[in-house]
């Protein structure tokens, strides 16, 4: 069947094919390459992209003037990002505290177990606060016991606040 002398031509073929495949890569880098290196490294040409253009600073706008405009129907569904630790009904704490009429109400004024961090960095919730808070908790209160990374959008967080200030008035 197989002796010693076709499995040395198979060994020979594929060799022979990878110094093929070797110089064929080695003679196209030569033809095809573009430079990079010593005194003729320059671009041939250049492509404009408008990336040397300092792009425009968005201004950002005052929470005063985004609480204004805020919507509490969109406040709704982003609370449903607080609904599994945080109820709306008075008294009723779940993981967190309750938040009905949680604006403007004293921090830690409820029955409930808040840590010493909150109390630290506010008297009282105001939107403000709450804007701060809500941003991120670790970072405006830290060593706060709040495990929520926080809202990111300064939009959903004054919708959200919007829509605490109906539920408690």
């Amino acid at each position: 069947m197989f002796d010693t002398m076709t499995i040395t031509k198979a060994g020979g073929a594929l060799c022979g094919a990878l110094l093929v495949f070797l110089l064929g890569a080695w003679a196209a880098e030569e033809l095809y390459h573009t430079g990079g290196h010593g005194k003729h490294s320059e671009q041939a040409y250049v492509i404009e992209t408008g990336d040397d253009e300092v792009a425009e600073v968005e201004e950002e706008v005052p929470f005063e003037v985004v609480l204004a405009s805020a919507d509490p129907d969109r406040g709704e569904r982003v609370f449903g990002k607080c609904r599994a630790c945080h109820k709306l009904e008075d008294g009723a704490n779940g993981t967190g505290p309750h938040l009905y009429g949680v604006v403007n109400r004293a921090v830690a004024s409820e029955d409930f177990g808040y840590s010493g961090a909150l109390s630290e960095v506010a008297e009282v919730w105001t939107p403000e606060n709450l804007n701060g808070f809500l941003e991120s908790p670790r970072n405006y209160a830290p060593g706060t016991s709040m495990g929520f990374a926080g809202l990111p959008d300064v939009e959903d967080r004054a919708n959200l606040i919007a829509y605490l200030a109906n539920i408690g008035s």
